[in-house]
């Protein structure tokens, strides 16, 4: 009878135990559509702008600002892969674009340097242009990102200037004290008025990514002067606004808090790499208000805003970090731009607070010369395209800037015919 049992029992067990790994292969499932973010649409990207001439010849010119952006299928939807492949891997077959290397000496002592790289082709309508461009936090002209895009520029007919950030780059000692901050536009503004003096006939399109995209911002609100022969400004996933974004840094929420500490781990090895100029003897001559406490709380620093408050704003002598946070963000000066401004940013960057986007939004409702494009998908810089798993090497963000810049040069060029056809393209719309 116990054998008769057995025997009944026995064919329950595998059910059970199969039913237990279904169970489970669902909630693995269920887990990886949740972080890849599977079940989310694909769009075209949401524009804040003013009706104007320029405004609608930029619609008719660059079918990417209306086109559906679709990132790769597998892992595109997630904005920490799309933010952490970026960060690894920067861009898929990388080119090695070939330029020269320019120092120029500042009035602290300081050297700044960026690489110049001309152009491979004639510009779509014969001028010269030049773009100037601010690379994201301790990043320079040899990051992967930026090589990408300056390759995809010179192929269309564009000089580029790109600034290497004041002790960014390993092999470049520095000559002062002193090292690049959130919003100092010194050295961008050197580079560029060395542009300016050494090709007087370019015209100027002044690019920025993430950090960048704060400091050429602030540049050009800081003074008329500085738009002067600029053509229009591109600025890609800054936050516009340091103090508002500090409390979100030190949120869990997107991660940001890790984001946050990867990110200061990276500024102490950075700054620890100079810590002889920094903070020896020679430094301190300098810069007395660099003392040993400043070294021994770097060391312990887990937040940027640990490294701000400590290190860098008393580089420019701020008394708080309140007061270096509120005078070096842009958003007290991008009332002062009068170029084309097109300010991009990606609903899931982990990096940049929802709360912030009301920023450009607010900003592109009430002047004419601004766009705010935000797409749903994107993450921090990455924006790559691709049909299934692997990406393509030039991303949507790459190919928006040189469209979007080569509108505005046509826009400038032949301003009359494209505002007539512009308004033509609106009524047979409007028919």
């Amino acid at each position: 009878m116990a054998d008769s049992e057995s025997v009944r029992i026995a064919p329950e067990m595998p059910a059970m135990f199969d039913g237990m790994k279904l169970a489970a292969v669902a909630a693995v499932l269920y887990i990886i559509v949740r972080c890849l973010n599977l079940k989310s649409p694909t769009a075209s990207p949401q524009l804040t702008f003013q009706d104007t001439p320029l405004a609608r010849f930029l619609l008719k010119s660059c079918p990417l600002l209306t086109k559906e952006y679709i990132p790769p299928l597998i892992w595109g939807k997630s904005g920490h892969i799309q933010t952490a492949l970026y960060g690894k891997m920067g861009r898929v077959s990388s080119p090695h674009p070939y330029g020269l290397r320019k120092y120029l000496s500042m009035p602290d002592g300081a050297t700044a340097s960026f690489d110049l790289f001309e152009p491979l082709s004639e510009h779509s309508t014969g001028e010269d242009v030049t773009m100037v461009i601010c690379p994201g936090i301790a990043n320079h002209s040899e990051k992967q990102y930026i090589r990408t895009f300056v390759d995809c520029a010179q192929r269309r007919g564009y000089r580029c200037a790109v600034l290497n950030h004041l002790g960014a780059l390993p092999d470049i000692e520095l000559t002062s004290p002193r090292m690049f901050t959130y919003g100092c536009t010194w050295e961008f503004a050197a580079m560029v008025n060395y542009i300016k003096k050494s090709f007087p006939q370019t015209q100027l399109i002044v690019v920025g990514f993430s950090l960048g995209g704060n400091i050429v911002c602030k540049y050009l609100g800081e003074n008329r002067v500085n738009q002067e022969a600029v053509l229009c400004c591109v600025s890609v996933c800054q936050g516009y606004s340091a103090l508002r974004a500090q409390e979100t840094f030190l949120q869990w929420d997107q991660c940001r808090r890790f984001y946050n500490f990867l990110m200061a781990d990276n500024m102490k090895k950075i700054i620890l790499s100079h810590r002889q100029i920094l903070f020896g003897e020679n430094g301190y001559k300098t810069c007395s208000s660099l003392a040993d406490v400043d070294l021994s709380r770097l060391y312990t620093a887990t937040s940027l805003m640990h490294i701000d408050d400590n290190i860098m704003r008393k580089f420019h002598g701020y008394s708080t970090l309140k007061e270096y946070y509120e005078r070096e963000s842009c958003m007290r000066y991008l009332h002062n731009i009068h170029v084309p401004l097109l300010l991009v940013n990606a609903m899931d960057d982990p990096l940049v607070h929802e709360s912030l986007l009301t920023i450009p939004r607010s900003l592109a409702e009430k002047k004419e010369n601004v766009m705010f494009v935000l797409t749903l998908h994107g993450g921090h810089l990455g924006f790559f395209e691709g049909a299934v798993l692997f990406p393509e090497p030039l991303t949507w963000m790459d190919k928006l800037i040189v469209e979007y810049t080569n509108a505005v040069c046509q826009w400038q060029k032949n301003k009359s015919h494209c505002a007539a056809a512009a308004e033509q393209s609106c009524s047979d719309q409007s028919d």
